[in-house]
Formats: structure tokens, sequence, C-alpha cells
């Protein structure tokens, strides 16, 4: 829809790319920066995929790529600054003009994570667009953004997509045997982002089935077993986070022979505490749709062969209590909440098994 609304001379000045977590959305933005900042004199052959601007769009490092988000507004803080007045201020710099290309492209990612405030600036830029610049929002949760945000922008939507064509997608483009990439391909709720993860990180999909193995056991353990539970879930979790983010920032560090030191920030802990949510909710809605009656429906059945047998002593009720519960505190993560706290209120809530005799 993008690449024949740009040739058709239809995209607007402002793109709101939005969709769940592991869509693909990241996949979507390089294809849509390539397309954006392609030089090839044909547009009709748009993106080219070999000029510098398709290259340096696809690395981000082009001079008229202006990247954002809350994350980075809060690390470019001057001291005494607040984060609403280092993403005016990114605003502001932002405005400037192209310095290669016809226009500059503003990336916001994680536009749904910015406070009201910031989101009010941002408003402002998007009320007065100009001819020499493009923005491009990226949200997991558009109702989390003004709706007056919304509605100036032109909605591009990565979603799910049919498992028979994302199993098929796997077998082409990862190299998967059918029965692992029909697996897959279910697991991952035809999310195209999220497939592609778990085939080329065997340790991650090993960990979501460790990490729900343990959940579901705890739905016969009592609160202190539960407690230490959490401890135990965070550590590892926030181990394999910060991995993965010395691997992406400083991979000198990782493979070299040498032990690496990780410290634990509070931003490390808090992504570690919504994977584990997230994986947590996953588990839950399995649940549910096999207590409903279909257990051949949960997803996680492939890898959770115990599943069913649990979810047969649940209450549907409750399971729909508790993934409310969960849903708000994923919302809370988000909004900088303690990650050991929101995780020991889930597990207060996480049901319990009933007896076998009812």
């Amino acid at each position: 829809m993008a690449l024949n609304a740009a040739r058709r001379g239809a995209l607007g000045r402002s793109l709101l790319v939005h969709g769940p977590s592991g869509a693909g959305k990241g996949t979507f933005v390089e294809d849509l920066l390539a397309l954006l900042m392609c030089s090839a004199p044909d547009r009709e052959s748009r993106p080219c995929n070999a000029c510098r601007g398709c290259l340096e769009a696809r690395a981000r490092r082009h001079p008229d790529l202006v990247l954002g988000s809350p994350e980075r507004w809060r690390e470019m803080r001057s001291t005494g600054e607040s984060i609403v007045a280092a993403a005016r201020r990114w605003l502001g710099e932002a405005a400037g003009a192209p310095v290669v290309a016809e226009r500059r492209i503003v990336l916001i990612e994680d536009a749904d994570q910015a406070g009201e405030p910031i989101q009010n600036a941002l408003l402002k830029a998007l009320e007065e667009p100009s001819d020499r610049h493009l923005f491009v929002l990226v949200a997991a949760d558009v109702s989390r953004l003004l709706p007056t945000i919304v509605s100036r922008c032109q909605p591009l939507r990565v979603g799910s997509v049919p498992r028979a064509e994302l199993a098929a997608w796997l077998v082409d483009h990862e190299r998967l045997p059918v029965d692992q990439a029909n697996a897959l391909a279910r697991l991952a709720g035809g999310l195209t982002g999220l497939a592609a993860v778990y085939a080329r990180d065997p340790d991650l999909l090993a960990w979501r089935r460790r990490t729900q193995a343990e959940l579901l056991s705890l739905l016969a353990g009592g609160r202190a077993e539960r407690f230490g539970s959490v401890r135990d879930l965070l550590d590892e979790g926030s181990r394999r986070v910060g991995t993965i983010t010395v691997a992406a920032v400083e991979p000198d560090r990782v493979d070299d022979g040498e032990p690496t030191t990780l410290r634990t920030t509070s931003a490390v802990q808090r992504a570690a505490a919504a994977s584990i949510v997230e994986v947590w909710l996953s588990l839950a809605r399995d649940l549910l749709v096999a207590a409903a009656g279909m257990p051949t429906s949960a997803d996680s059945t492939d890898i959770l062969p115990e599943l069913p047998a649990s979810a047969a002593r649940l209450k549907p009720d409750e399971l729909v209590r508790f993934v409310r519960l969960l849903q708000r505190i994923a919302e809370g993560l988000a909004q900088n909440a303690a990650p050991r706290l929101a995780l020991e209120v889930a597990m207060l809530a996480w049901p319990t098994l009933e007896s076998p005799d009812g």
C-alpha cells in the first residue's frame, strides 16, 4: 500500500506506522525509509536498494534522517532538564532544512510511550506541515496517542498474516523445515517479526518455554514459592535483555573470550519485566482458550503439552480478570512502574489450580 501510494504521490506528510509488538514494524519502517530516501531517477523502481540514499536510510545514517523516541529524549537531557524540555528542543532541531535530499524524514519510534505534554508538543509540529519535512510515527498501541495526532496522520498498519502464508515465508526465507515453520507461525500468532526472531534466536524460544513452564508450575504454588520465583524470573530476564543490549551497543564485549559484566539498570529490569509479562499474557490467553474447551486452538500447546491439563482445572472468569490485570501491568511498566513490584502483583493474582475432584 505504501509503495503504491508513493508512486501515485499520495503519501501524506505525516505517517503513522502501527501494529502489535512482533508484527514486523521495524522491517517495514526500514523498507519505508529506503523508499522515501531512494535517489534512483526512475521513481517506479524505488526503492532500488543500491543507491547511497537507500543504503544510508537502511543503516539509519542518512544526513536527512532525524531519529527520536522517548528513550532518546530521556538520554539526551541536559543536567536539570526534563524529558519534555528535551523533546521540545529535539523537535526544534528537527525542523532544520534538508542537507542532501528533497526533504528531512523525522522518525519518532515508540510514539505511543510519550507522555501527553510531549505529544502536545509533537501535535504543534504536525499542525504546521512543511514541504521539506515528512514525519513517520511508530506505535504499538494507537489508543495511547492523542486522537488529534492520529487524525493528522496517514495510517499504515502492520498486522498479522495468515499462518499458512507465514509458515511458507519461514520455509523460504529462514530455511526452516515445514513442521518447525508451522509450529513457529502458530506460536507467533501470525506475526512476521516475532516468528523471524524465534527462527533466528533459538535461545529466545527456549527462554520463553522455560518461563511459561515455570509460570504453569506456579499455578499449584504457594505465596512464598511465587514471590521467590519473581526474583529468579526477573534475574534471568535481565541477563537476557542486558546481553542483547551489550551486543547491540558494544559488540566487541561479546564473544571475545572475556566475561561480560552487565550493570542491571532499572531500564533493563523494566524491559525484562515487560518481556515476562508479554509471554505471561500469551500463556494466560492460551489457558483461557483451552479452558473454554478449545485446547487445540491454544498457540502454546506445541511447546507446552501440559497446558490443556492445567486449563481444565482453572475457572475461565478468573483467567479473564487476570488477563485484564496483566494488560494494566504492561501499561504501567511502559510508564516506568517498578518491575519487581509489578510482577509480584501479578503473582498474587495468578489463579490457583482447583483440586482434580472439582
